[in-house]
């Protein structure tokens, strides 16, 4: 064999995770700067990857050579023979790839015992019960682990001598015990493979490589790399560590323990761990006895602790981060078995950074650096209480992130209602449409049985920063019973539920939440990804109370104002509604000129709260259809108030008659009067309202009578809104604030309808100027989320100030899918197959939608290098889609409040690792 396979913790390079494993690598370094490792030798990946390719069942070539000069300079090292029956070495064969994966590979301990070498070591030790404990252990993991023995035929024989013995737990079995135990699992051995148990050490040692090997390819191990998406870059088969067995269990003056640097809850910069004296490691696995906090063992082994101690500061001196360390001290000497960076919940990695920072240990890059964007999260939103254990009634796709309890109720109205009450609610629909705008405002969470990460429902609530399951297809809602059910569990109005929005699992009842922690050490932090980041990042905002709280989170300034949201208020939907139903330009103008001064009251709070930054607001979006009830919806009101107005005719008031929103529950009953005109007047409408409908059905209408085109058809809609955001900027202007208005047209595909709003902008403008005296400073611009407004970036250049991408309709447009059915039917199974590496919708395509922007920015740049591009799209909040805004030369990202965070710590990441 011409490539060196296995190497002494002395020689190994720690650096090269790769090839040694993490566990591997971390033996090495810790033991050539001066750790006292017990002494030991790491096969490498390539060694595991050459196996498993082979078609026999044997090692690579000369590996096995290798291992025997390995343990020859082992038993120089520790004065014991491998085999010796006087002075035996044991040792530990344990998996380590290059990525942490806990539990999920095979280990072997107590290696290198058989009928002679256990004499040996009872006699080195002068405990037999410890001898055949170990023994014991050894024979079941090893039969389990190299052998393929079925864990129930040890534990049968187990609980029969237990039986006999009369105990129950393991500690109160005796020598004898242990030594009758320790032969049936022998013959357990020779009955299941054929063939005693085997003698040899050596022959143990390579049968234990090549099952430590092979559980690289088992289930759980596949299974969990599939789950975290360890790719064969990032990890690629495990290397093997044969490792001098040190005991805790020697007497008084051993034990064995855990321990982190710091304590990876809090991030409190103090030794946080566990230990047991004179026990094994696996005792405190096991929970076989209840372990002593770390900060005991100062009473217990005062130079031990303080050698401990001694150890953390080494530990994090060397490696710059927060270490999870393994220790055993055996007959006082103090040993270390293993160290990795420890995993701590997002508040202890933000605090631990900004304080190493300051302890000179790491530079602010590393600081930033060692964070994911994305873990932020956890920090920001409520979150289920994780000492609660409680089974999920229902699964969903995971919309809006935190946790919400509250009393369902089924339609916006009644959420409203009930929550002016006090009531905290959770609305639960269908799905979700604009006009429920309100009942979004009212509630504590979102949830719906169909729809997509990106529907409605889950843009709106992430806006909000409120909790939203979407999409949970084993819930059946009918709201005409105001009933849901889930299998054989039927959910009532008033009924409480838990989501959370961060697992998209639904709850029965309240389940105990904790909230969210912005701390001091966060803004520090953010402050830090501010000073290194070149994009700023930006609000998806459409109230000044929106606007308050991007601000808390750190928001430059508002990149997508949704003009259509202001409309489903409730003072203002039935205006809305009014102005839908206009038969005439005449008309319909004398609805908006009521909506006017309402919107200005709108941009004019929006612009105050956040002057100095800019405010971007897009002009009307969504078709107008979306406004009015479905169709469904108003048949469904009509057949009630043609039964309800059989019912009273010849009457002129009916008492007590339930509203339309019935229900059997006595807490959301609402009794009121009913005349019969009433019903009449109502029913006309009605039928109105459903002509209307009708008129306005379009089959595809995300691709229909939308954006700009509305805006053609009705400029009257377009000029009022123009008109608003400058009257609103006349007023700051007089107030002498700073501000910078921005106005955005949606779905352009040609200059020419550019053209055609801008000159109702050039109009109004100027109009506004001649009272005002001087030039309004604002700016003019266009979405780009039609794939023609990409490829006539150029054009459209000519134009506008700036460019937005509003990247969900791209993604749609590009792929032709329809997000939401995408979502729940058929994205799902392209992942899983690999036919897509990611759910677009999450994830920005780079090389599709990725491509048509690097082309529109280009484009756009060349007609006018000084045009702004930016992206509101829900990616403006993912990290990877983050790190291509900036590698494409974006200005800025857009996202919802609660993104923000996240969004800074990406654009930082991005710029240091440009």
């Amino acid at each position: 064999m011409s490539k060196k396979m296995v190497f002494s913790f002395k020689e190994g390079d720690g650096k090269n995770k790769h090839l040694l494993g993490g566990k591997g690598a971390n033996l090495c370094e810790m033991t050539q700067i001066g750790l006292n490792v017990p002494p030991g030798f790491v096969i490498s990946t390539e060694a595991c990857l050459a196996y498993l390719d082979s078609d026999t069942d044997e090692l690579p070539e000369g590996v096995m050579d290798e291992v025997h000069e390995q343990m020859k300079q082992v038993e120089q090292a520790t004065g014991k023979g491998f085999g010796d029956a006087e002075n035996p070495l044991l040792v530990s064969v344990r998996s380590g790839s290059a990525m942490s994966m806990p539990g999920m590979m095979d280990t072997i301990l107590n290696l290198g015992l058989n009928a002679r070498t256990l004499k040996g070591e009872i006699k080195q030790t002068g405990d037999e019960r410890f001898g055949y404990d170990s023994y014991r252990r050894f024979i079941q993991l090893f039969g389990k682990v190299a052998l393929g023995i079925a864990d129930e035929l040890f534990d049968e024989e187990f609980n029969k001598v237990k039986e006999s013995a009369h105990v129950t737990e393991d500690v109160g079995l005796s020598a004898d015990n242990l030594r009758d135990i320790s032969e049936r699992f022998l013959a357990v051995v020779e009955k299941a493979t054929g063939r005693p148990f085997p003698e040899d050490p050596y022959e143990q040692l390579e049968i234990a490589v090549k099952a430590v090997f092979r559980s690289w390819m088992g289930k759980r191990a596949v299974d969990y790399r599939r789950e975290f998406n360890i790719t064969p870059d990032m990890a690629n088969g495990t290397a093997v560590n044969v490792c001098t067995m040190v005991f805790g269990n020697r007497g008084d003056d051993s034990a064995t323990g855990v321990a982190f640097t710091r304590n990876p809850a809090t991030g409190e910069n103090k030794l946080y761990g566990e230990y047991l004296v004179n026990a094994q490691g696996e005792d405190v696995v096991a929970g076989i006895r209840t372990p002593k906090p770390i900060d005991r063992l100062a009473d217990e082994m005062p130079q031990m602790a303080k050698e401990i101690e001694e150890l953390r500061q080494k530990l994090e001196a060397h490696y710059h981060e927060v270490q999870d360390f393994e220790f055993t001290i055996e007959r006082g000497v103090l040993y270390c078995l293993q160290t990795r960076n420890g995993k701590m919940n997002a508040a202890a990695m933000v605090r631990t950074s900004v304080e190493m920072e300051k302890e000179g240990l790491i530079s602010r890059d590393q600081a930033l650096l060692r964070i994911a964007p994305d873990d932020l999260e956890q920090m920001l939103y409520p979150r289920i209480d994780p000492n609660v254990r409680v089974t999920p009634l229902a699964q969903g796709l995971p919309a809006s992130p935190g946790a919400a309890s509250g009393h369902v109720v089924f339609d916006a109205d009644r959420a409203e209602a009930e929550a002016k009450k006090g009531r905290t609610v959770i609305l639960m629909r269908e799905e979700t449409k604009p006009e429920d705008i309100h009942g979004f405002f009212a509630s504590k969470g979102i949830l719906t049985s169909r729809g997509g990460k990106t529907s409605h429902a889950a843009v709106v609530a992430r806006g909000m920063g409120k909790p939203c399951v979407a999409g949970a297809e084993g819930i059946s809602v009918d709201v005409q019973l105001r009933e849901a059910f889930v299998g054989d569990t039927v959910i009532r109005e008033g009924d409480l539920v838990t989501i959370d929005g961060t697992s998209g699992k639904v709850y029965l009842g309240a389940v105990p939440t904790v909230e969210a922690d912005f701390s001091a050490e966060l803004n520090i932090l953010l402050g830090w990804a501010d000073e290194v980041a070149r994009l700023s990042v930006m609000a998806n905002a459409d109230t000044a109370l929106d606007a308050d709280r991007a601000l808390k989170y750190g928001a430059k300034g508002i990149g997508l104002c949704r003009t259509e949201r202001m409309f489903n208020t409730t003072d203002r939907l039935p205006v809305v509604i009014e102005m839908i139903m206009a038969e005439t330009t005449e008309h319909r103008k004398h609805s908006l000129n009521k909506l006017l001064p309402m919107q200005r009251q709108d941009f004019q709070e929006l612009f105050e709260t956040m002057a100095p930054y800019p405010v971007t607001i897009r002009l009307l979006d969504p078709p107008i259809h979306e406004f009015l009830p479905s169709e469904q919806q108003l048949k469904d009101d009509l057949a009630y108030l043609q039964q309800l107005r059989d019912s009273v005719r010849g009457l002129e008031v009916l008492s007590g008659t339930m509203s339309l929103l019935q229900t059997e529950n006595e807490e959301f009953f609402m009794p009121q009067m009913v005349e019969s005109r009433q019903v009449e007047e109502a029913i006309i409408k009605k039928e109105t309202m459903l002509k209307k409908v009708k008129a306005l059905y379009e089959t595809n209408p995300m691709l229909g009578h939308r954006g700009v085109r509305l805006g053609i058809t009705f400029p009257e809609i377009y000029e009022m809104q123009i008109r608003a955001i400058l009257e609103a900027a006349v007023e700051c202007d007089k107030k002498g604030l700073e501000i910078h208005p921005k106005i955005k047209v949606p779905q352009v595909c040609t200059a020419q309808e550019l053209l055609y709003v801008k000159e109702i902008v050039d109009r109004v403008s100027a109009e506004l100027e001649e009272g005002l005296g001087h030039k309004l400073e604002f700016q003019f611009g266009t979405m780009i989320e039609v794939v023609r407004a990409c490829m006539r970036a150029d054009s459209l250049a000519k134009q506008a100030n700036f460019f937005s991408f509003g990247t969900n309709d791209l993604t749609q447009a590009t792929f032709s899918f329809s997000r939401e059915d995408a979502e729940n039917k058929f994205l799902p199974l392209y992942n899983e197959r690999g036919i897509l590496q990611n759910n677009p919708f999450d994830v920005l395509d780079e090389k599709g939608v990725g491509k048509l922007m690097e082309l529109a920015v280009k484009w756009g740049r060349e007609r006018r290098p000084d045009l702004l591009v930016g992206i509101c799209g829900e990616h403006g909040g993912h990290p990877r889609s983050i790190h291509f805004c900036h590698r494409i030369g974006l200005d800025y990202v857009s996202c919802s409040a609660p993104r923000i965070p996240v969004a800074r710590l990406a654009a930082a990441h991005a710029a240091l690792m440009e």
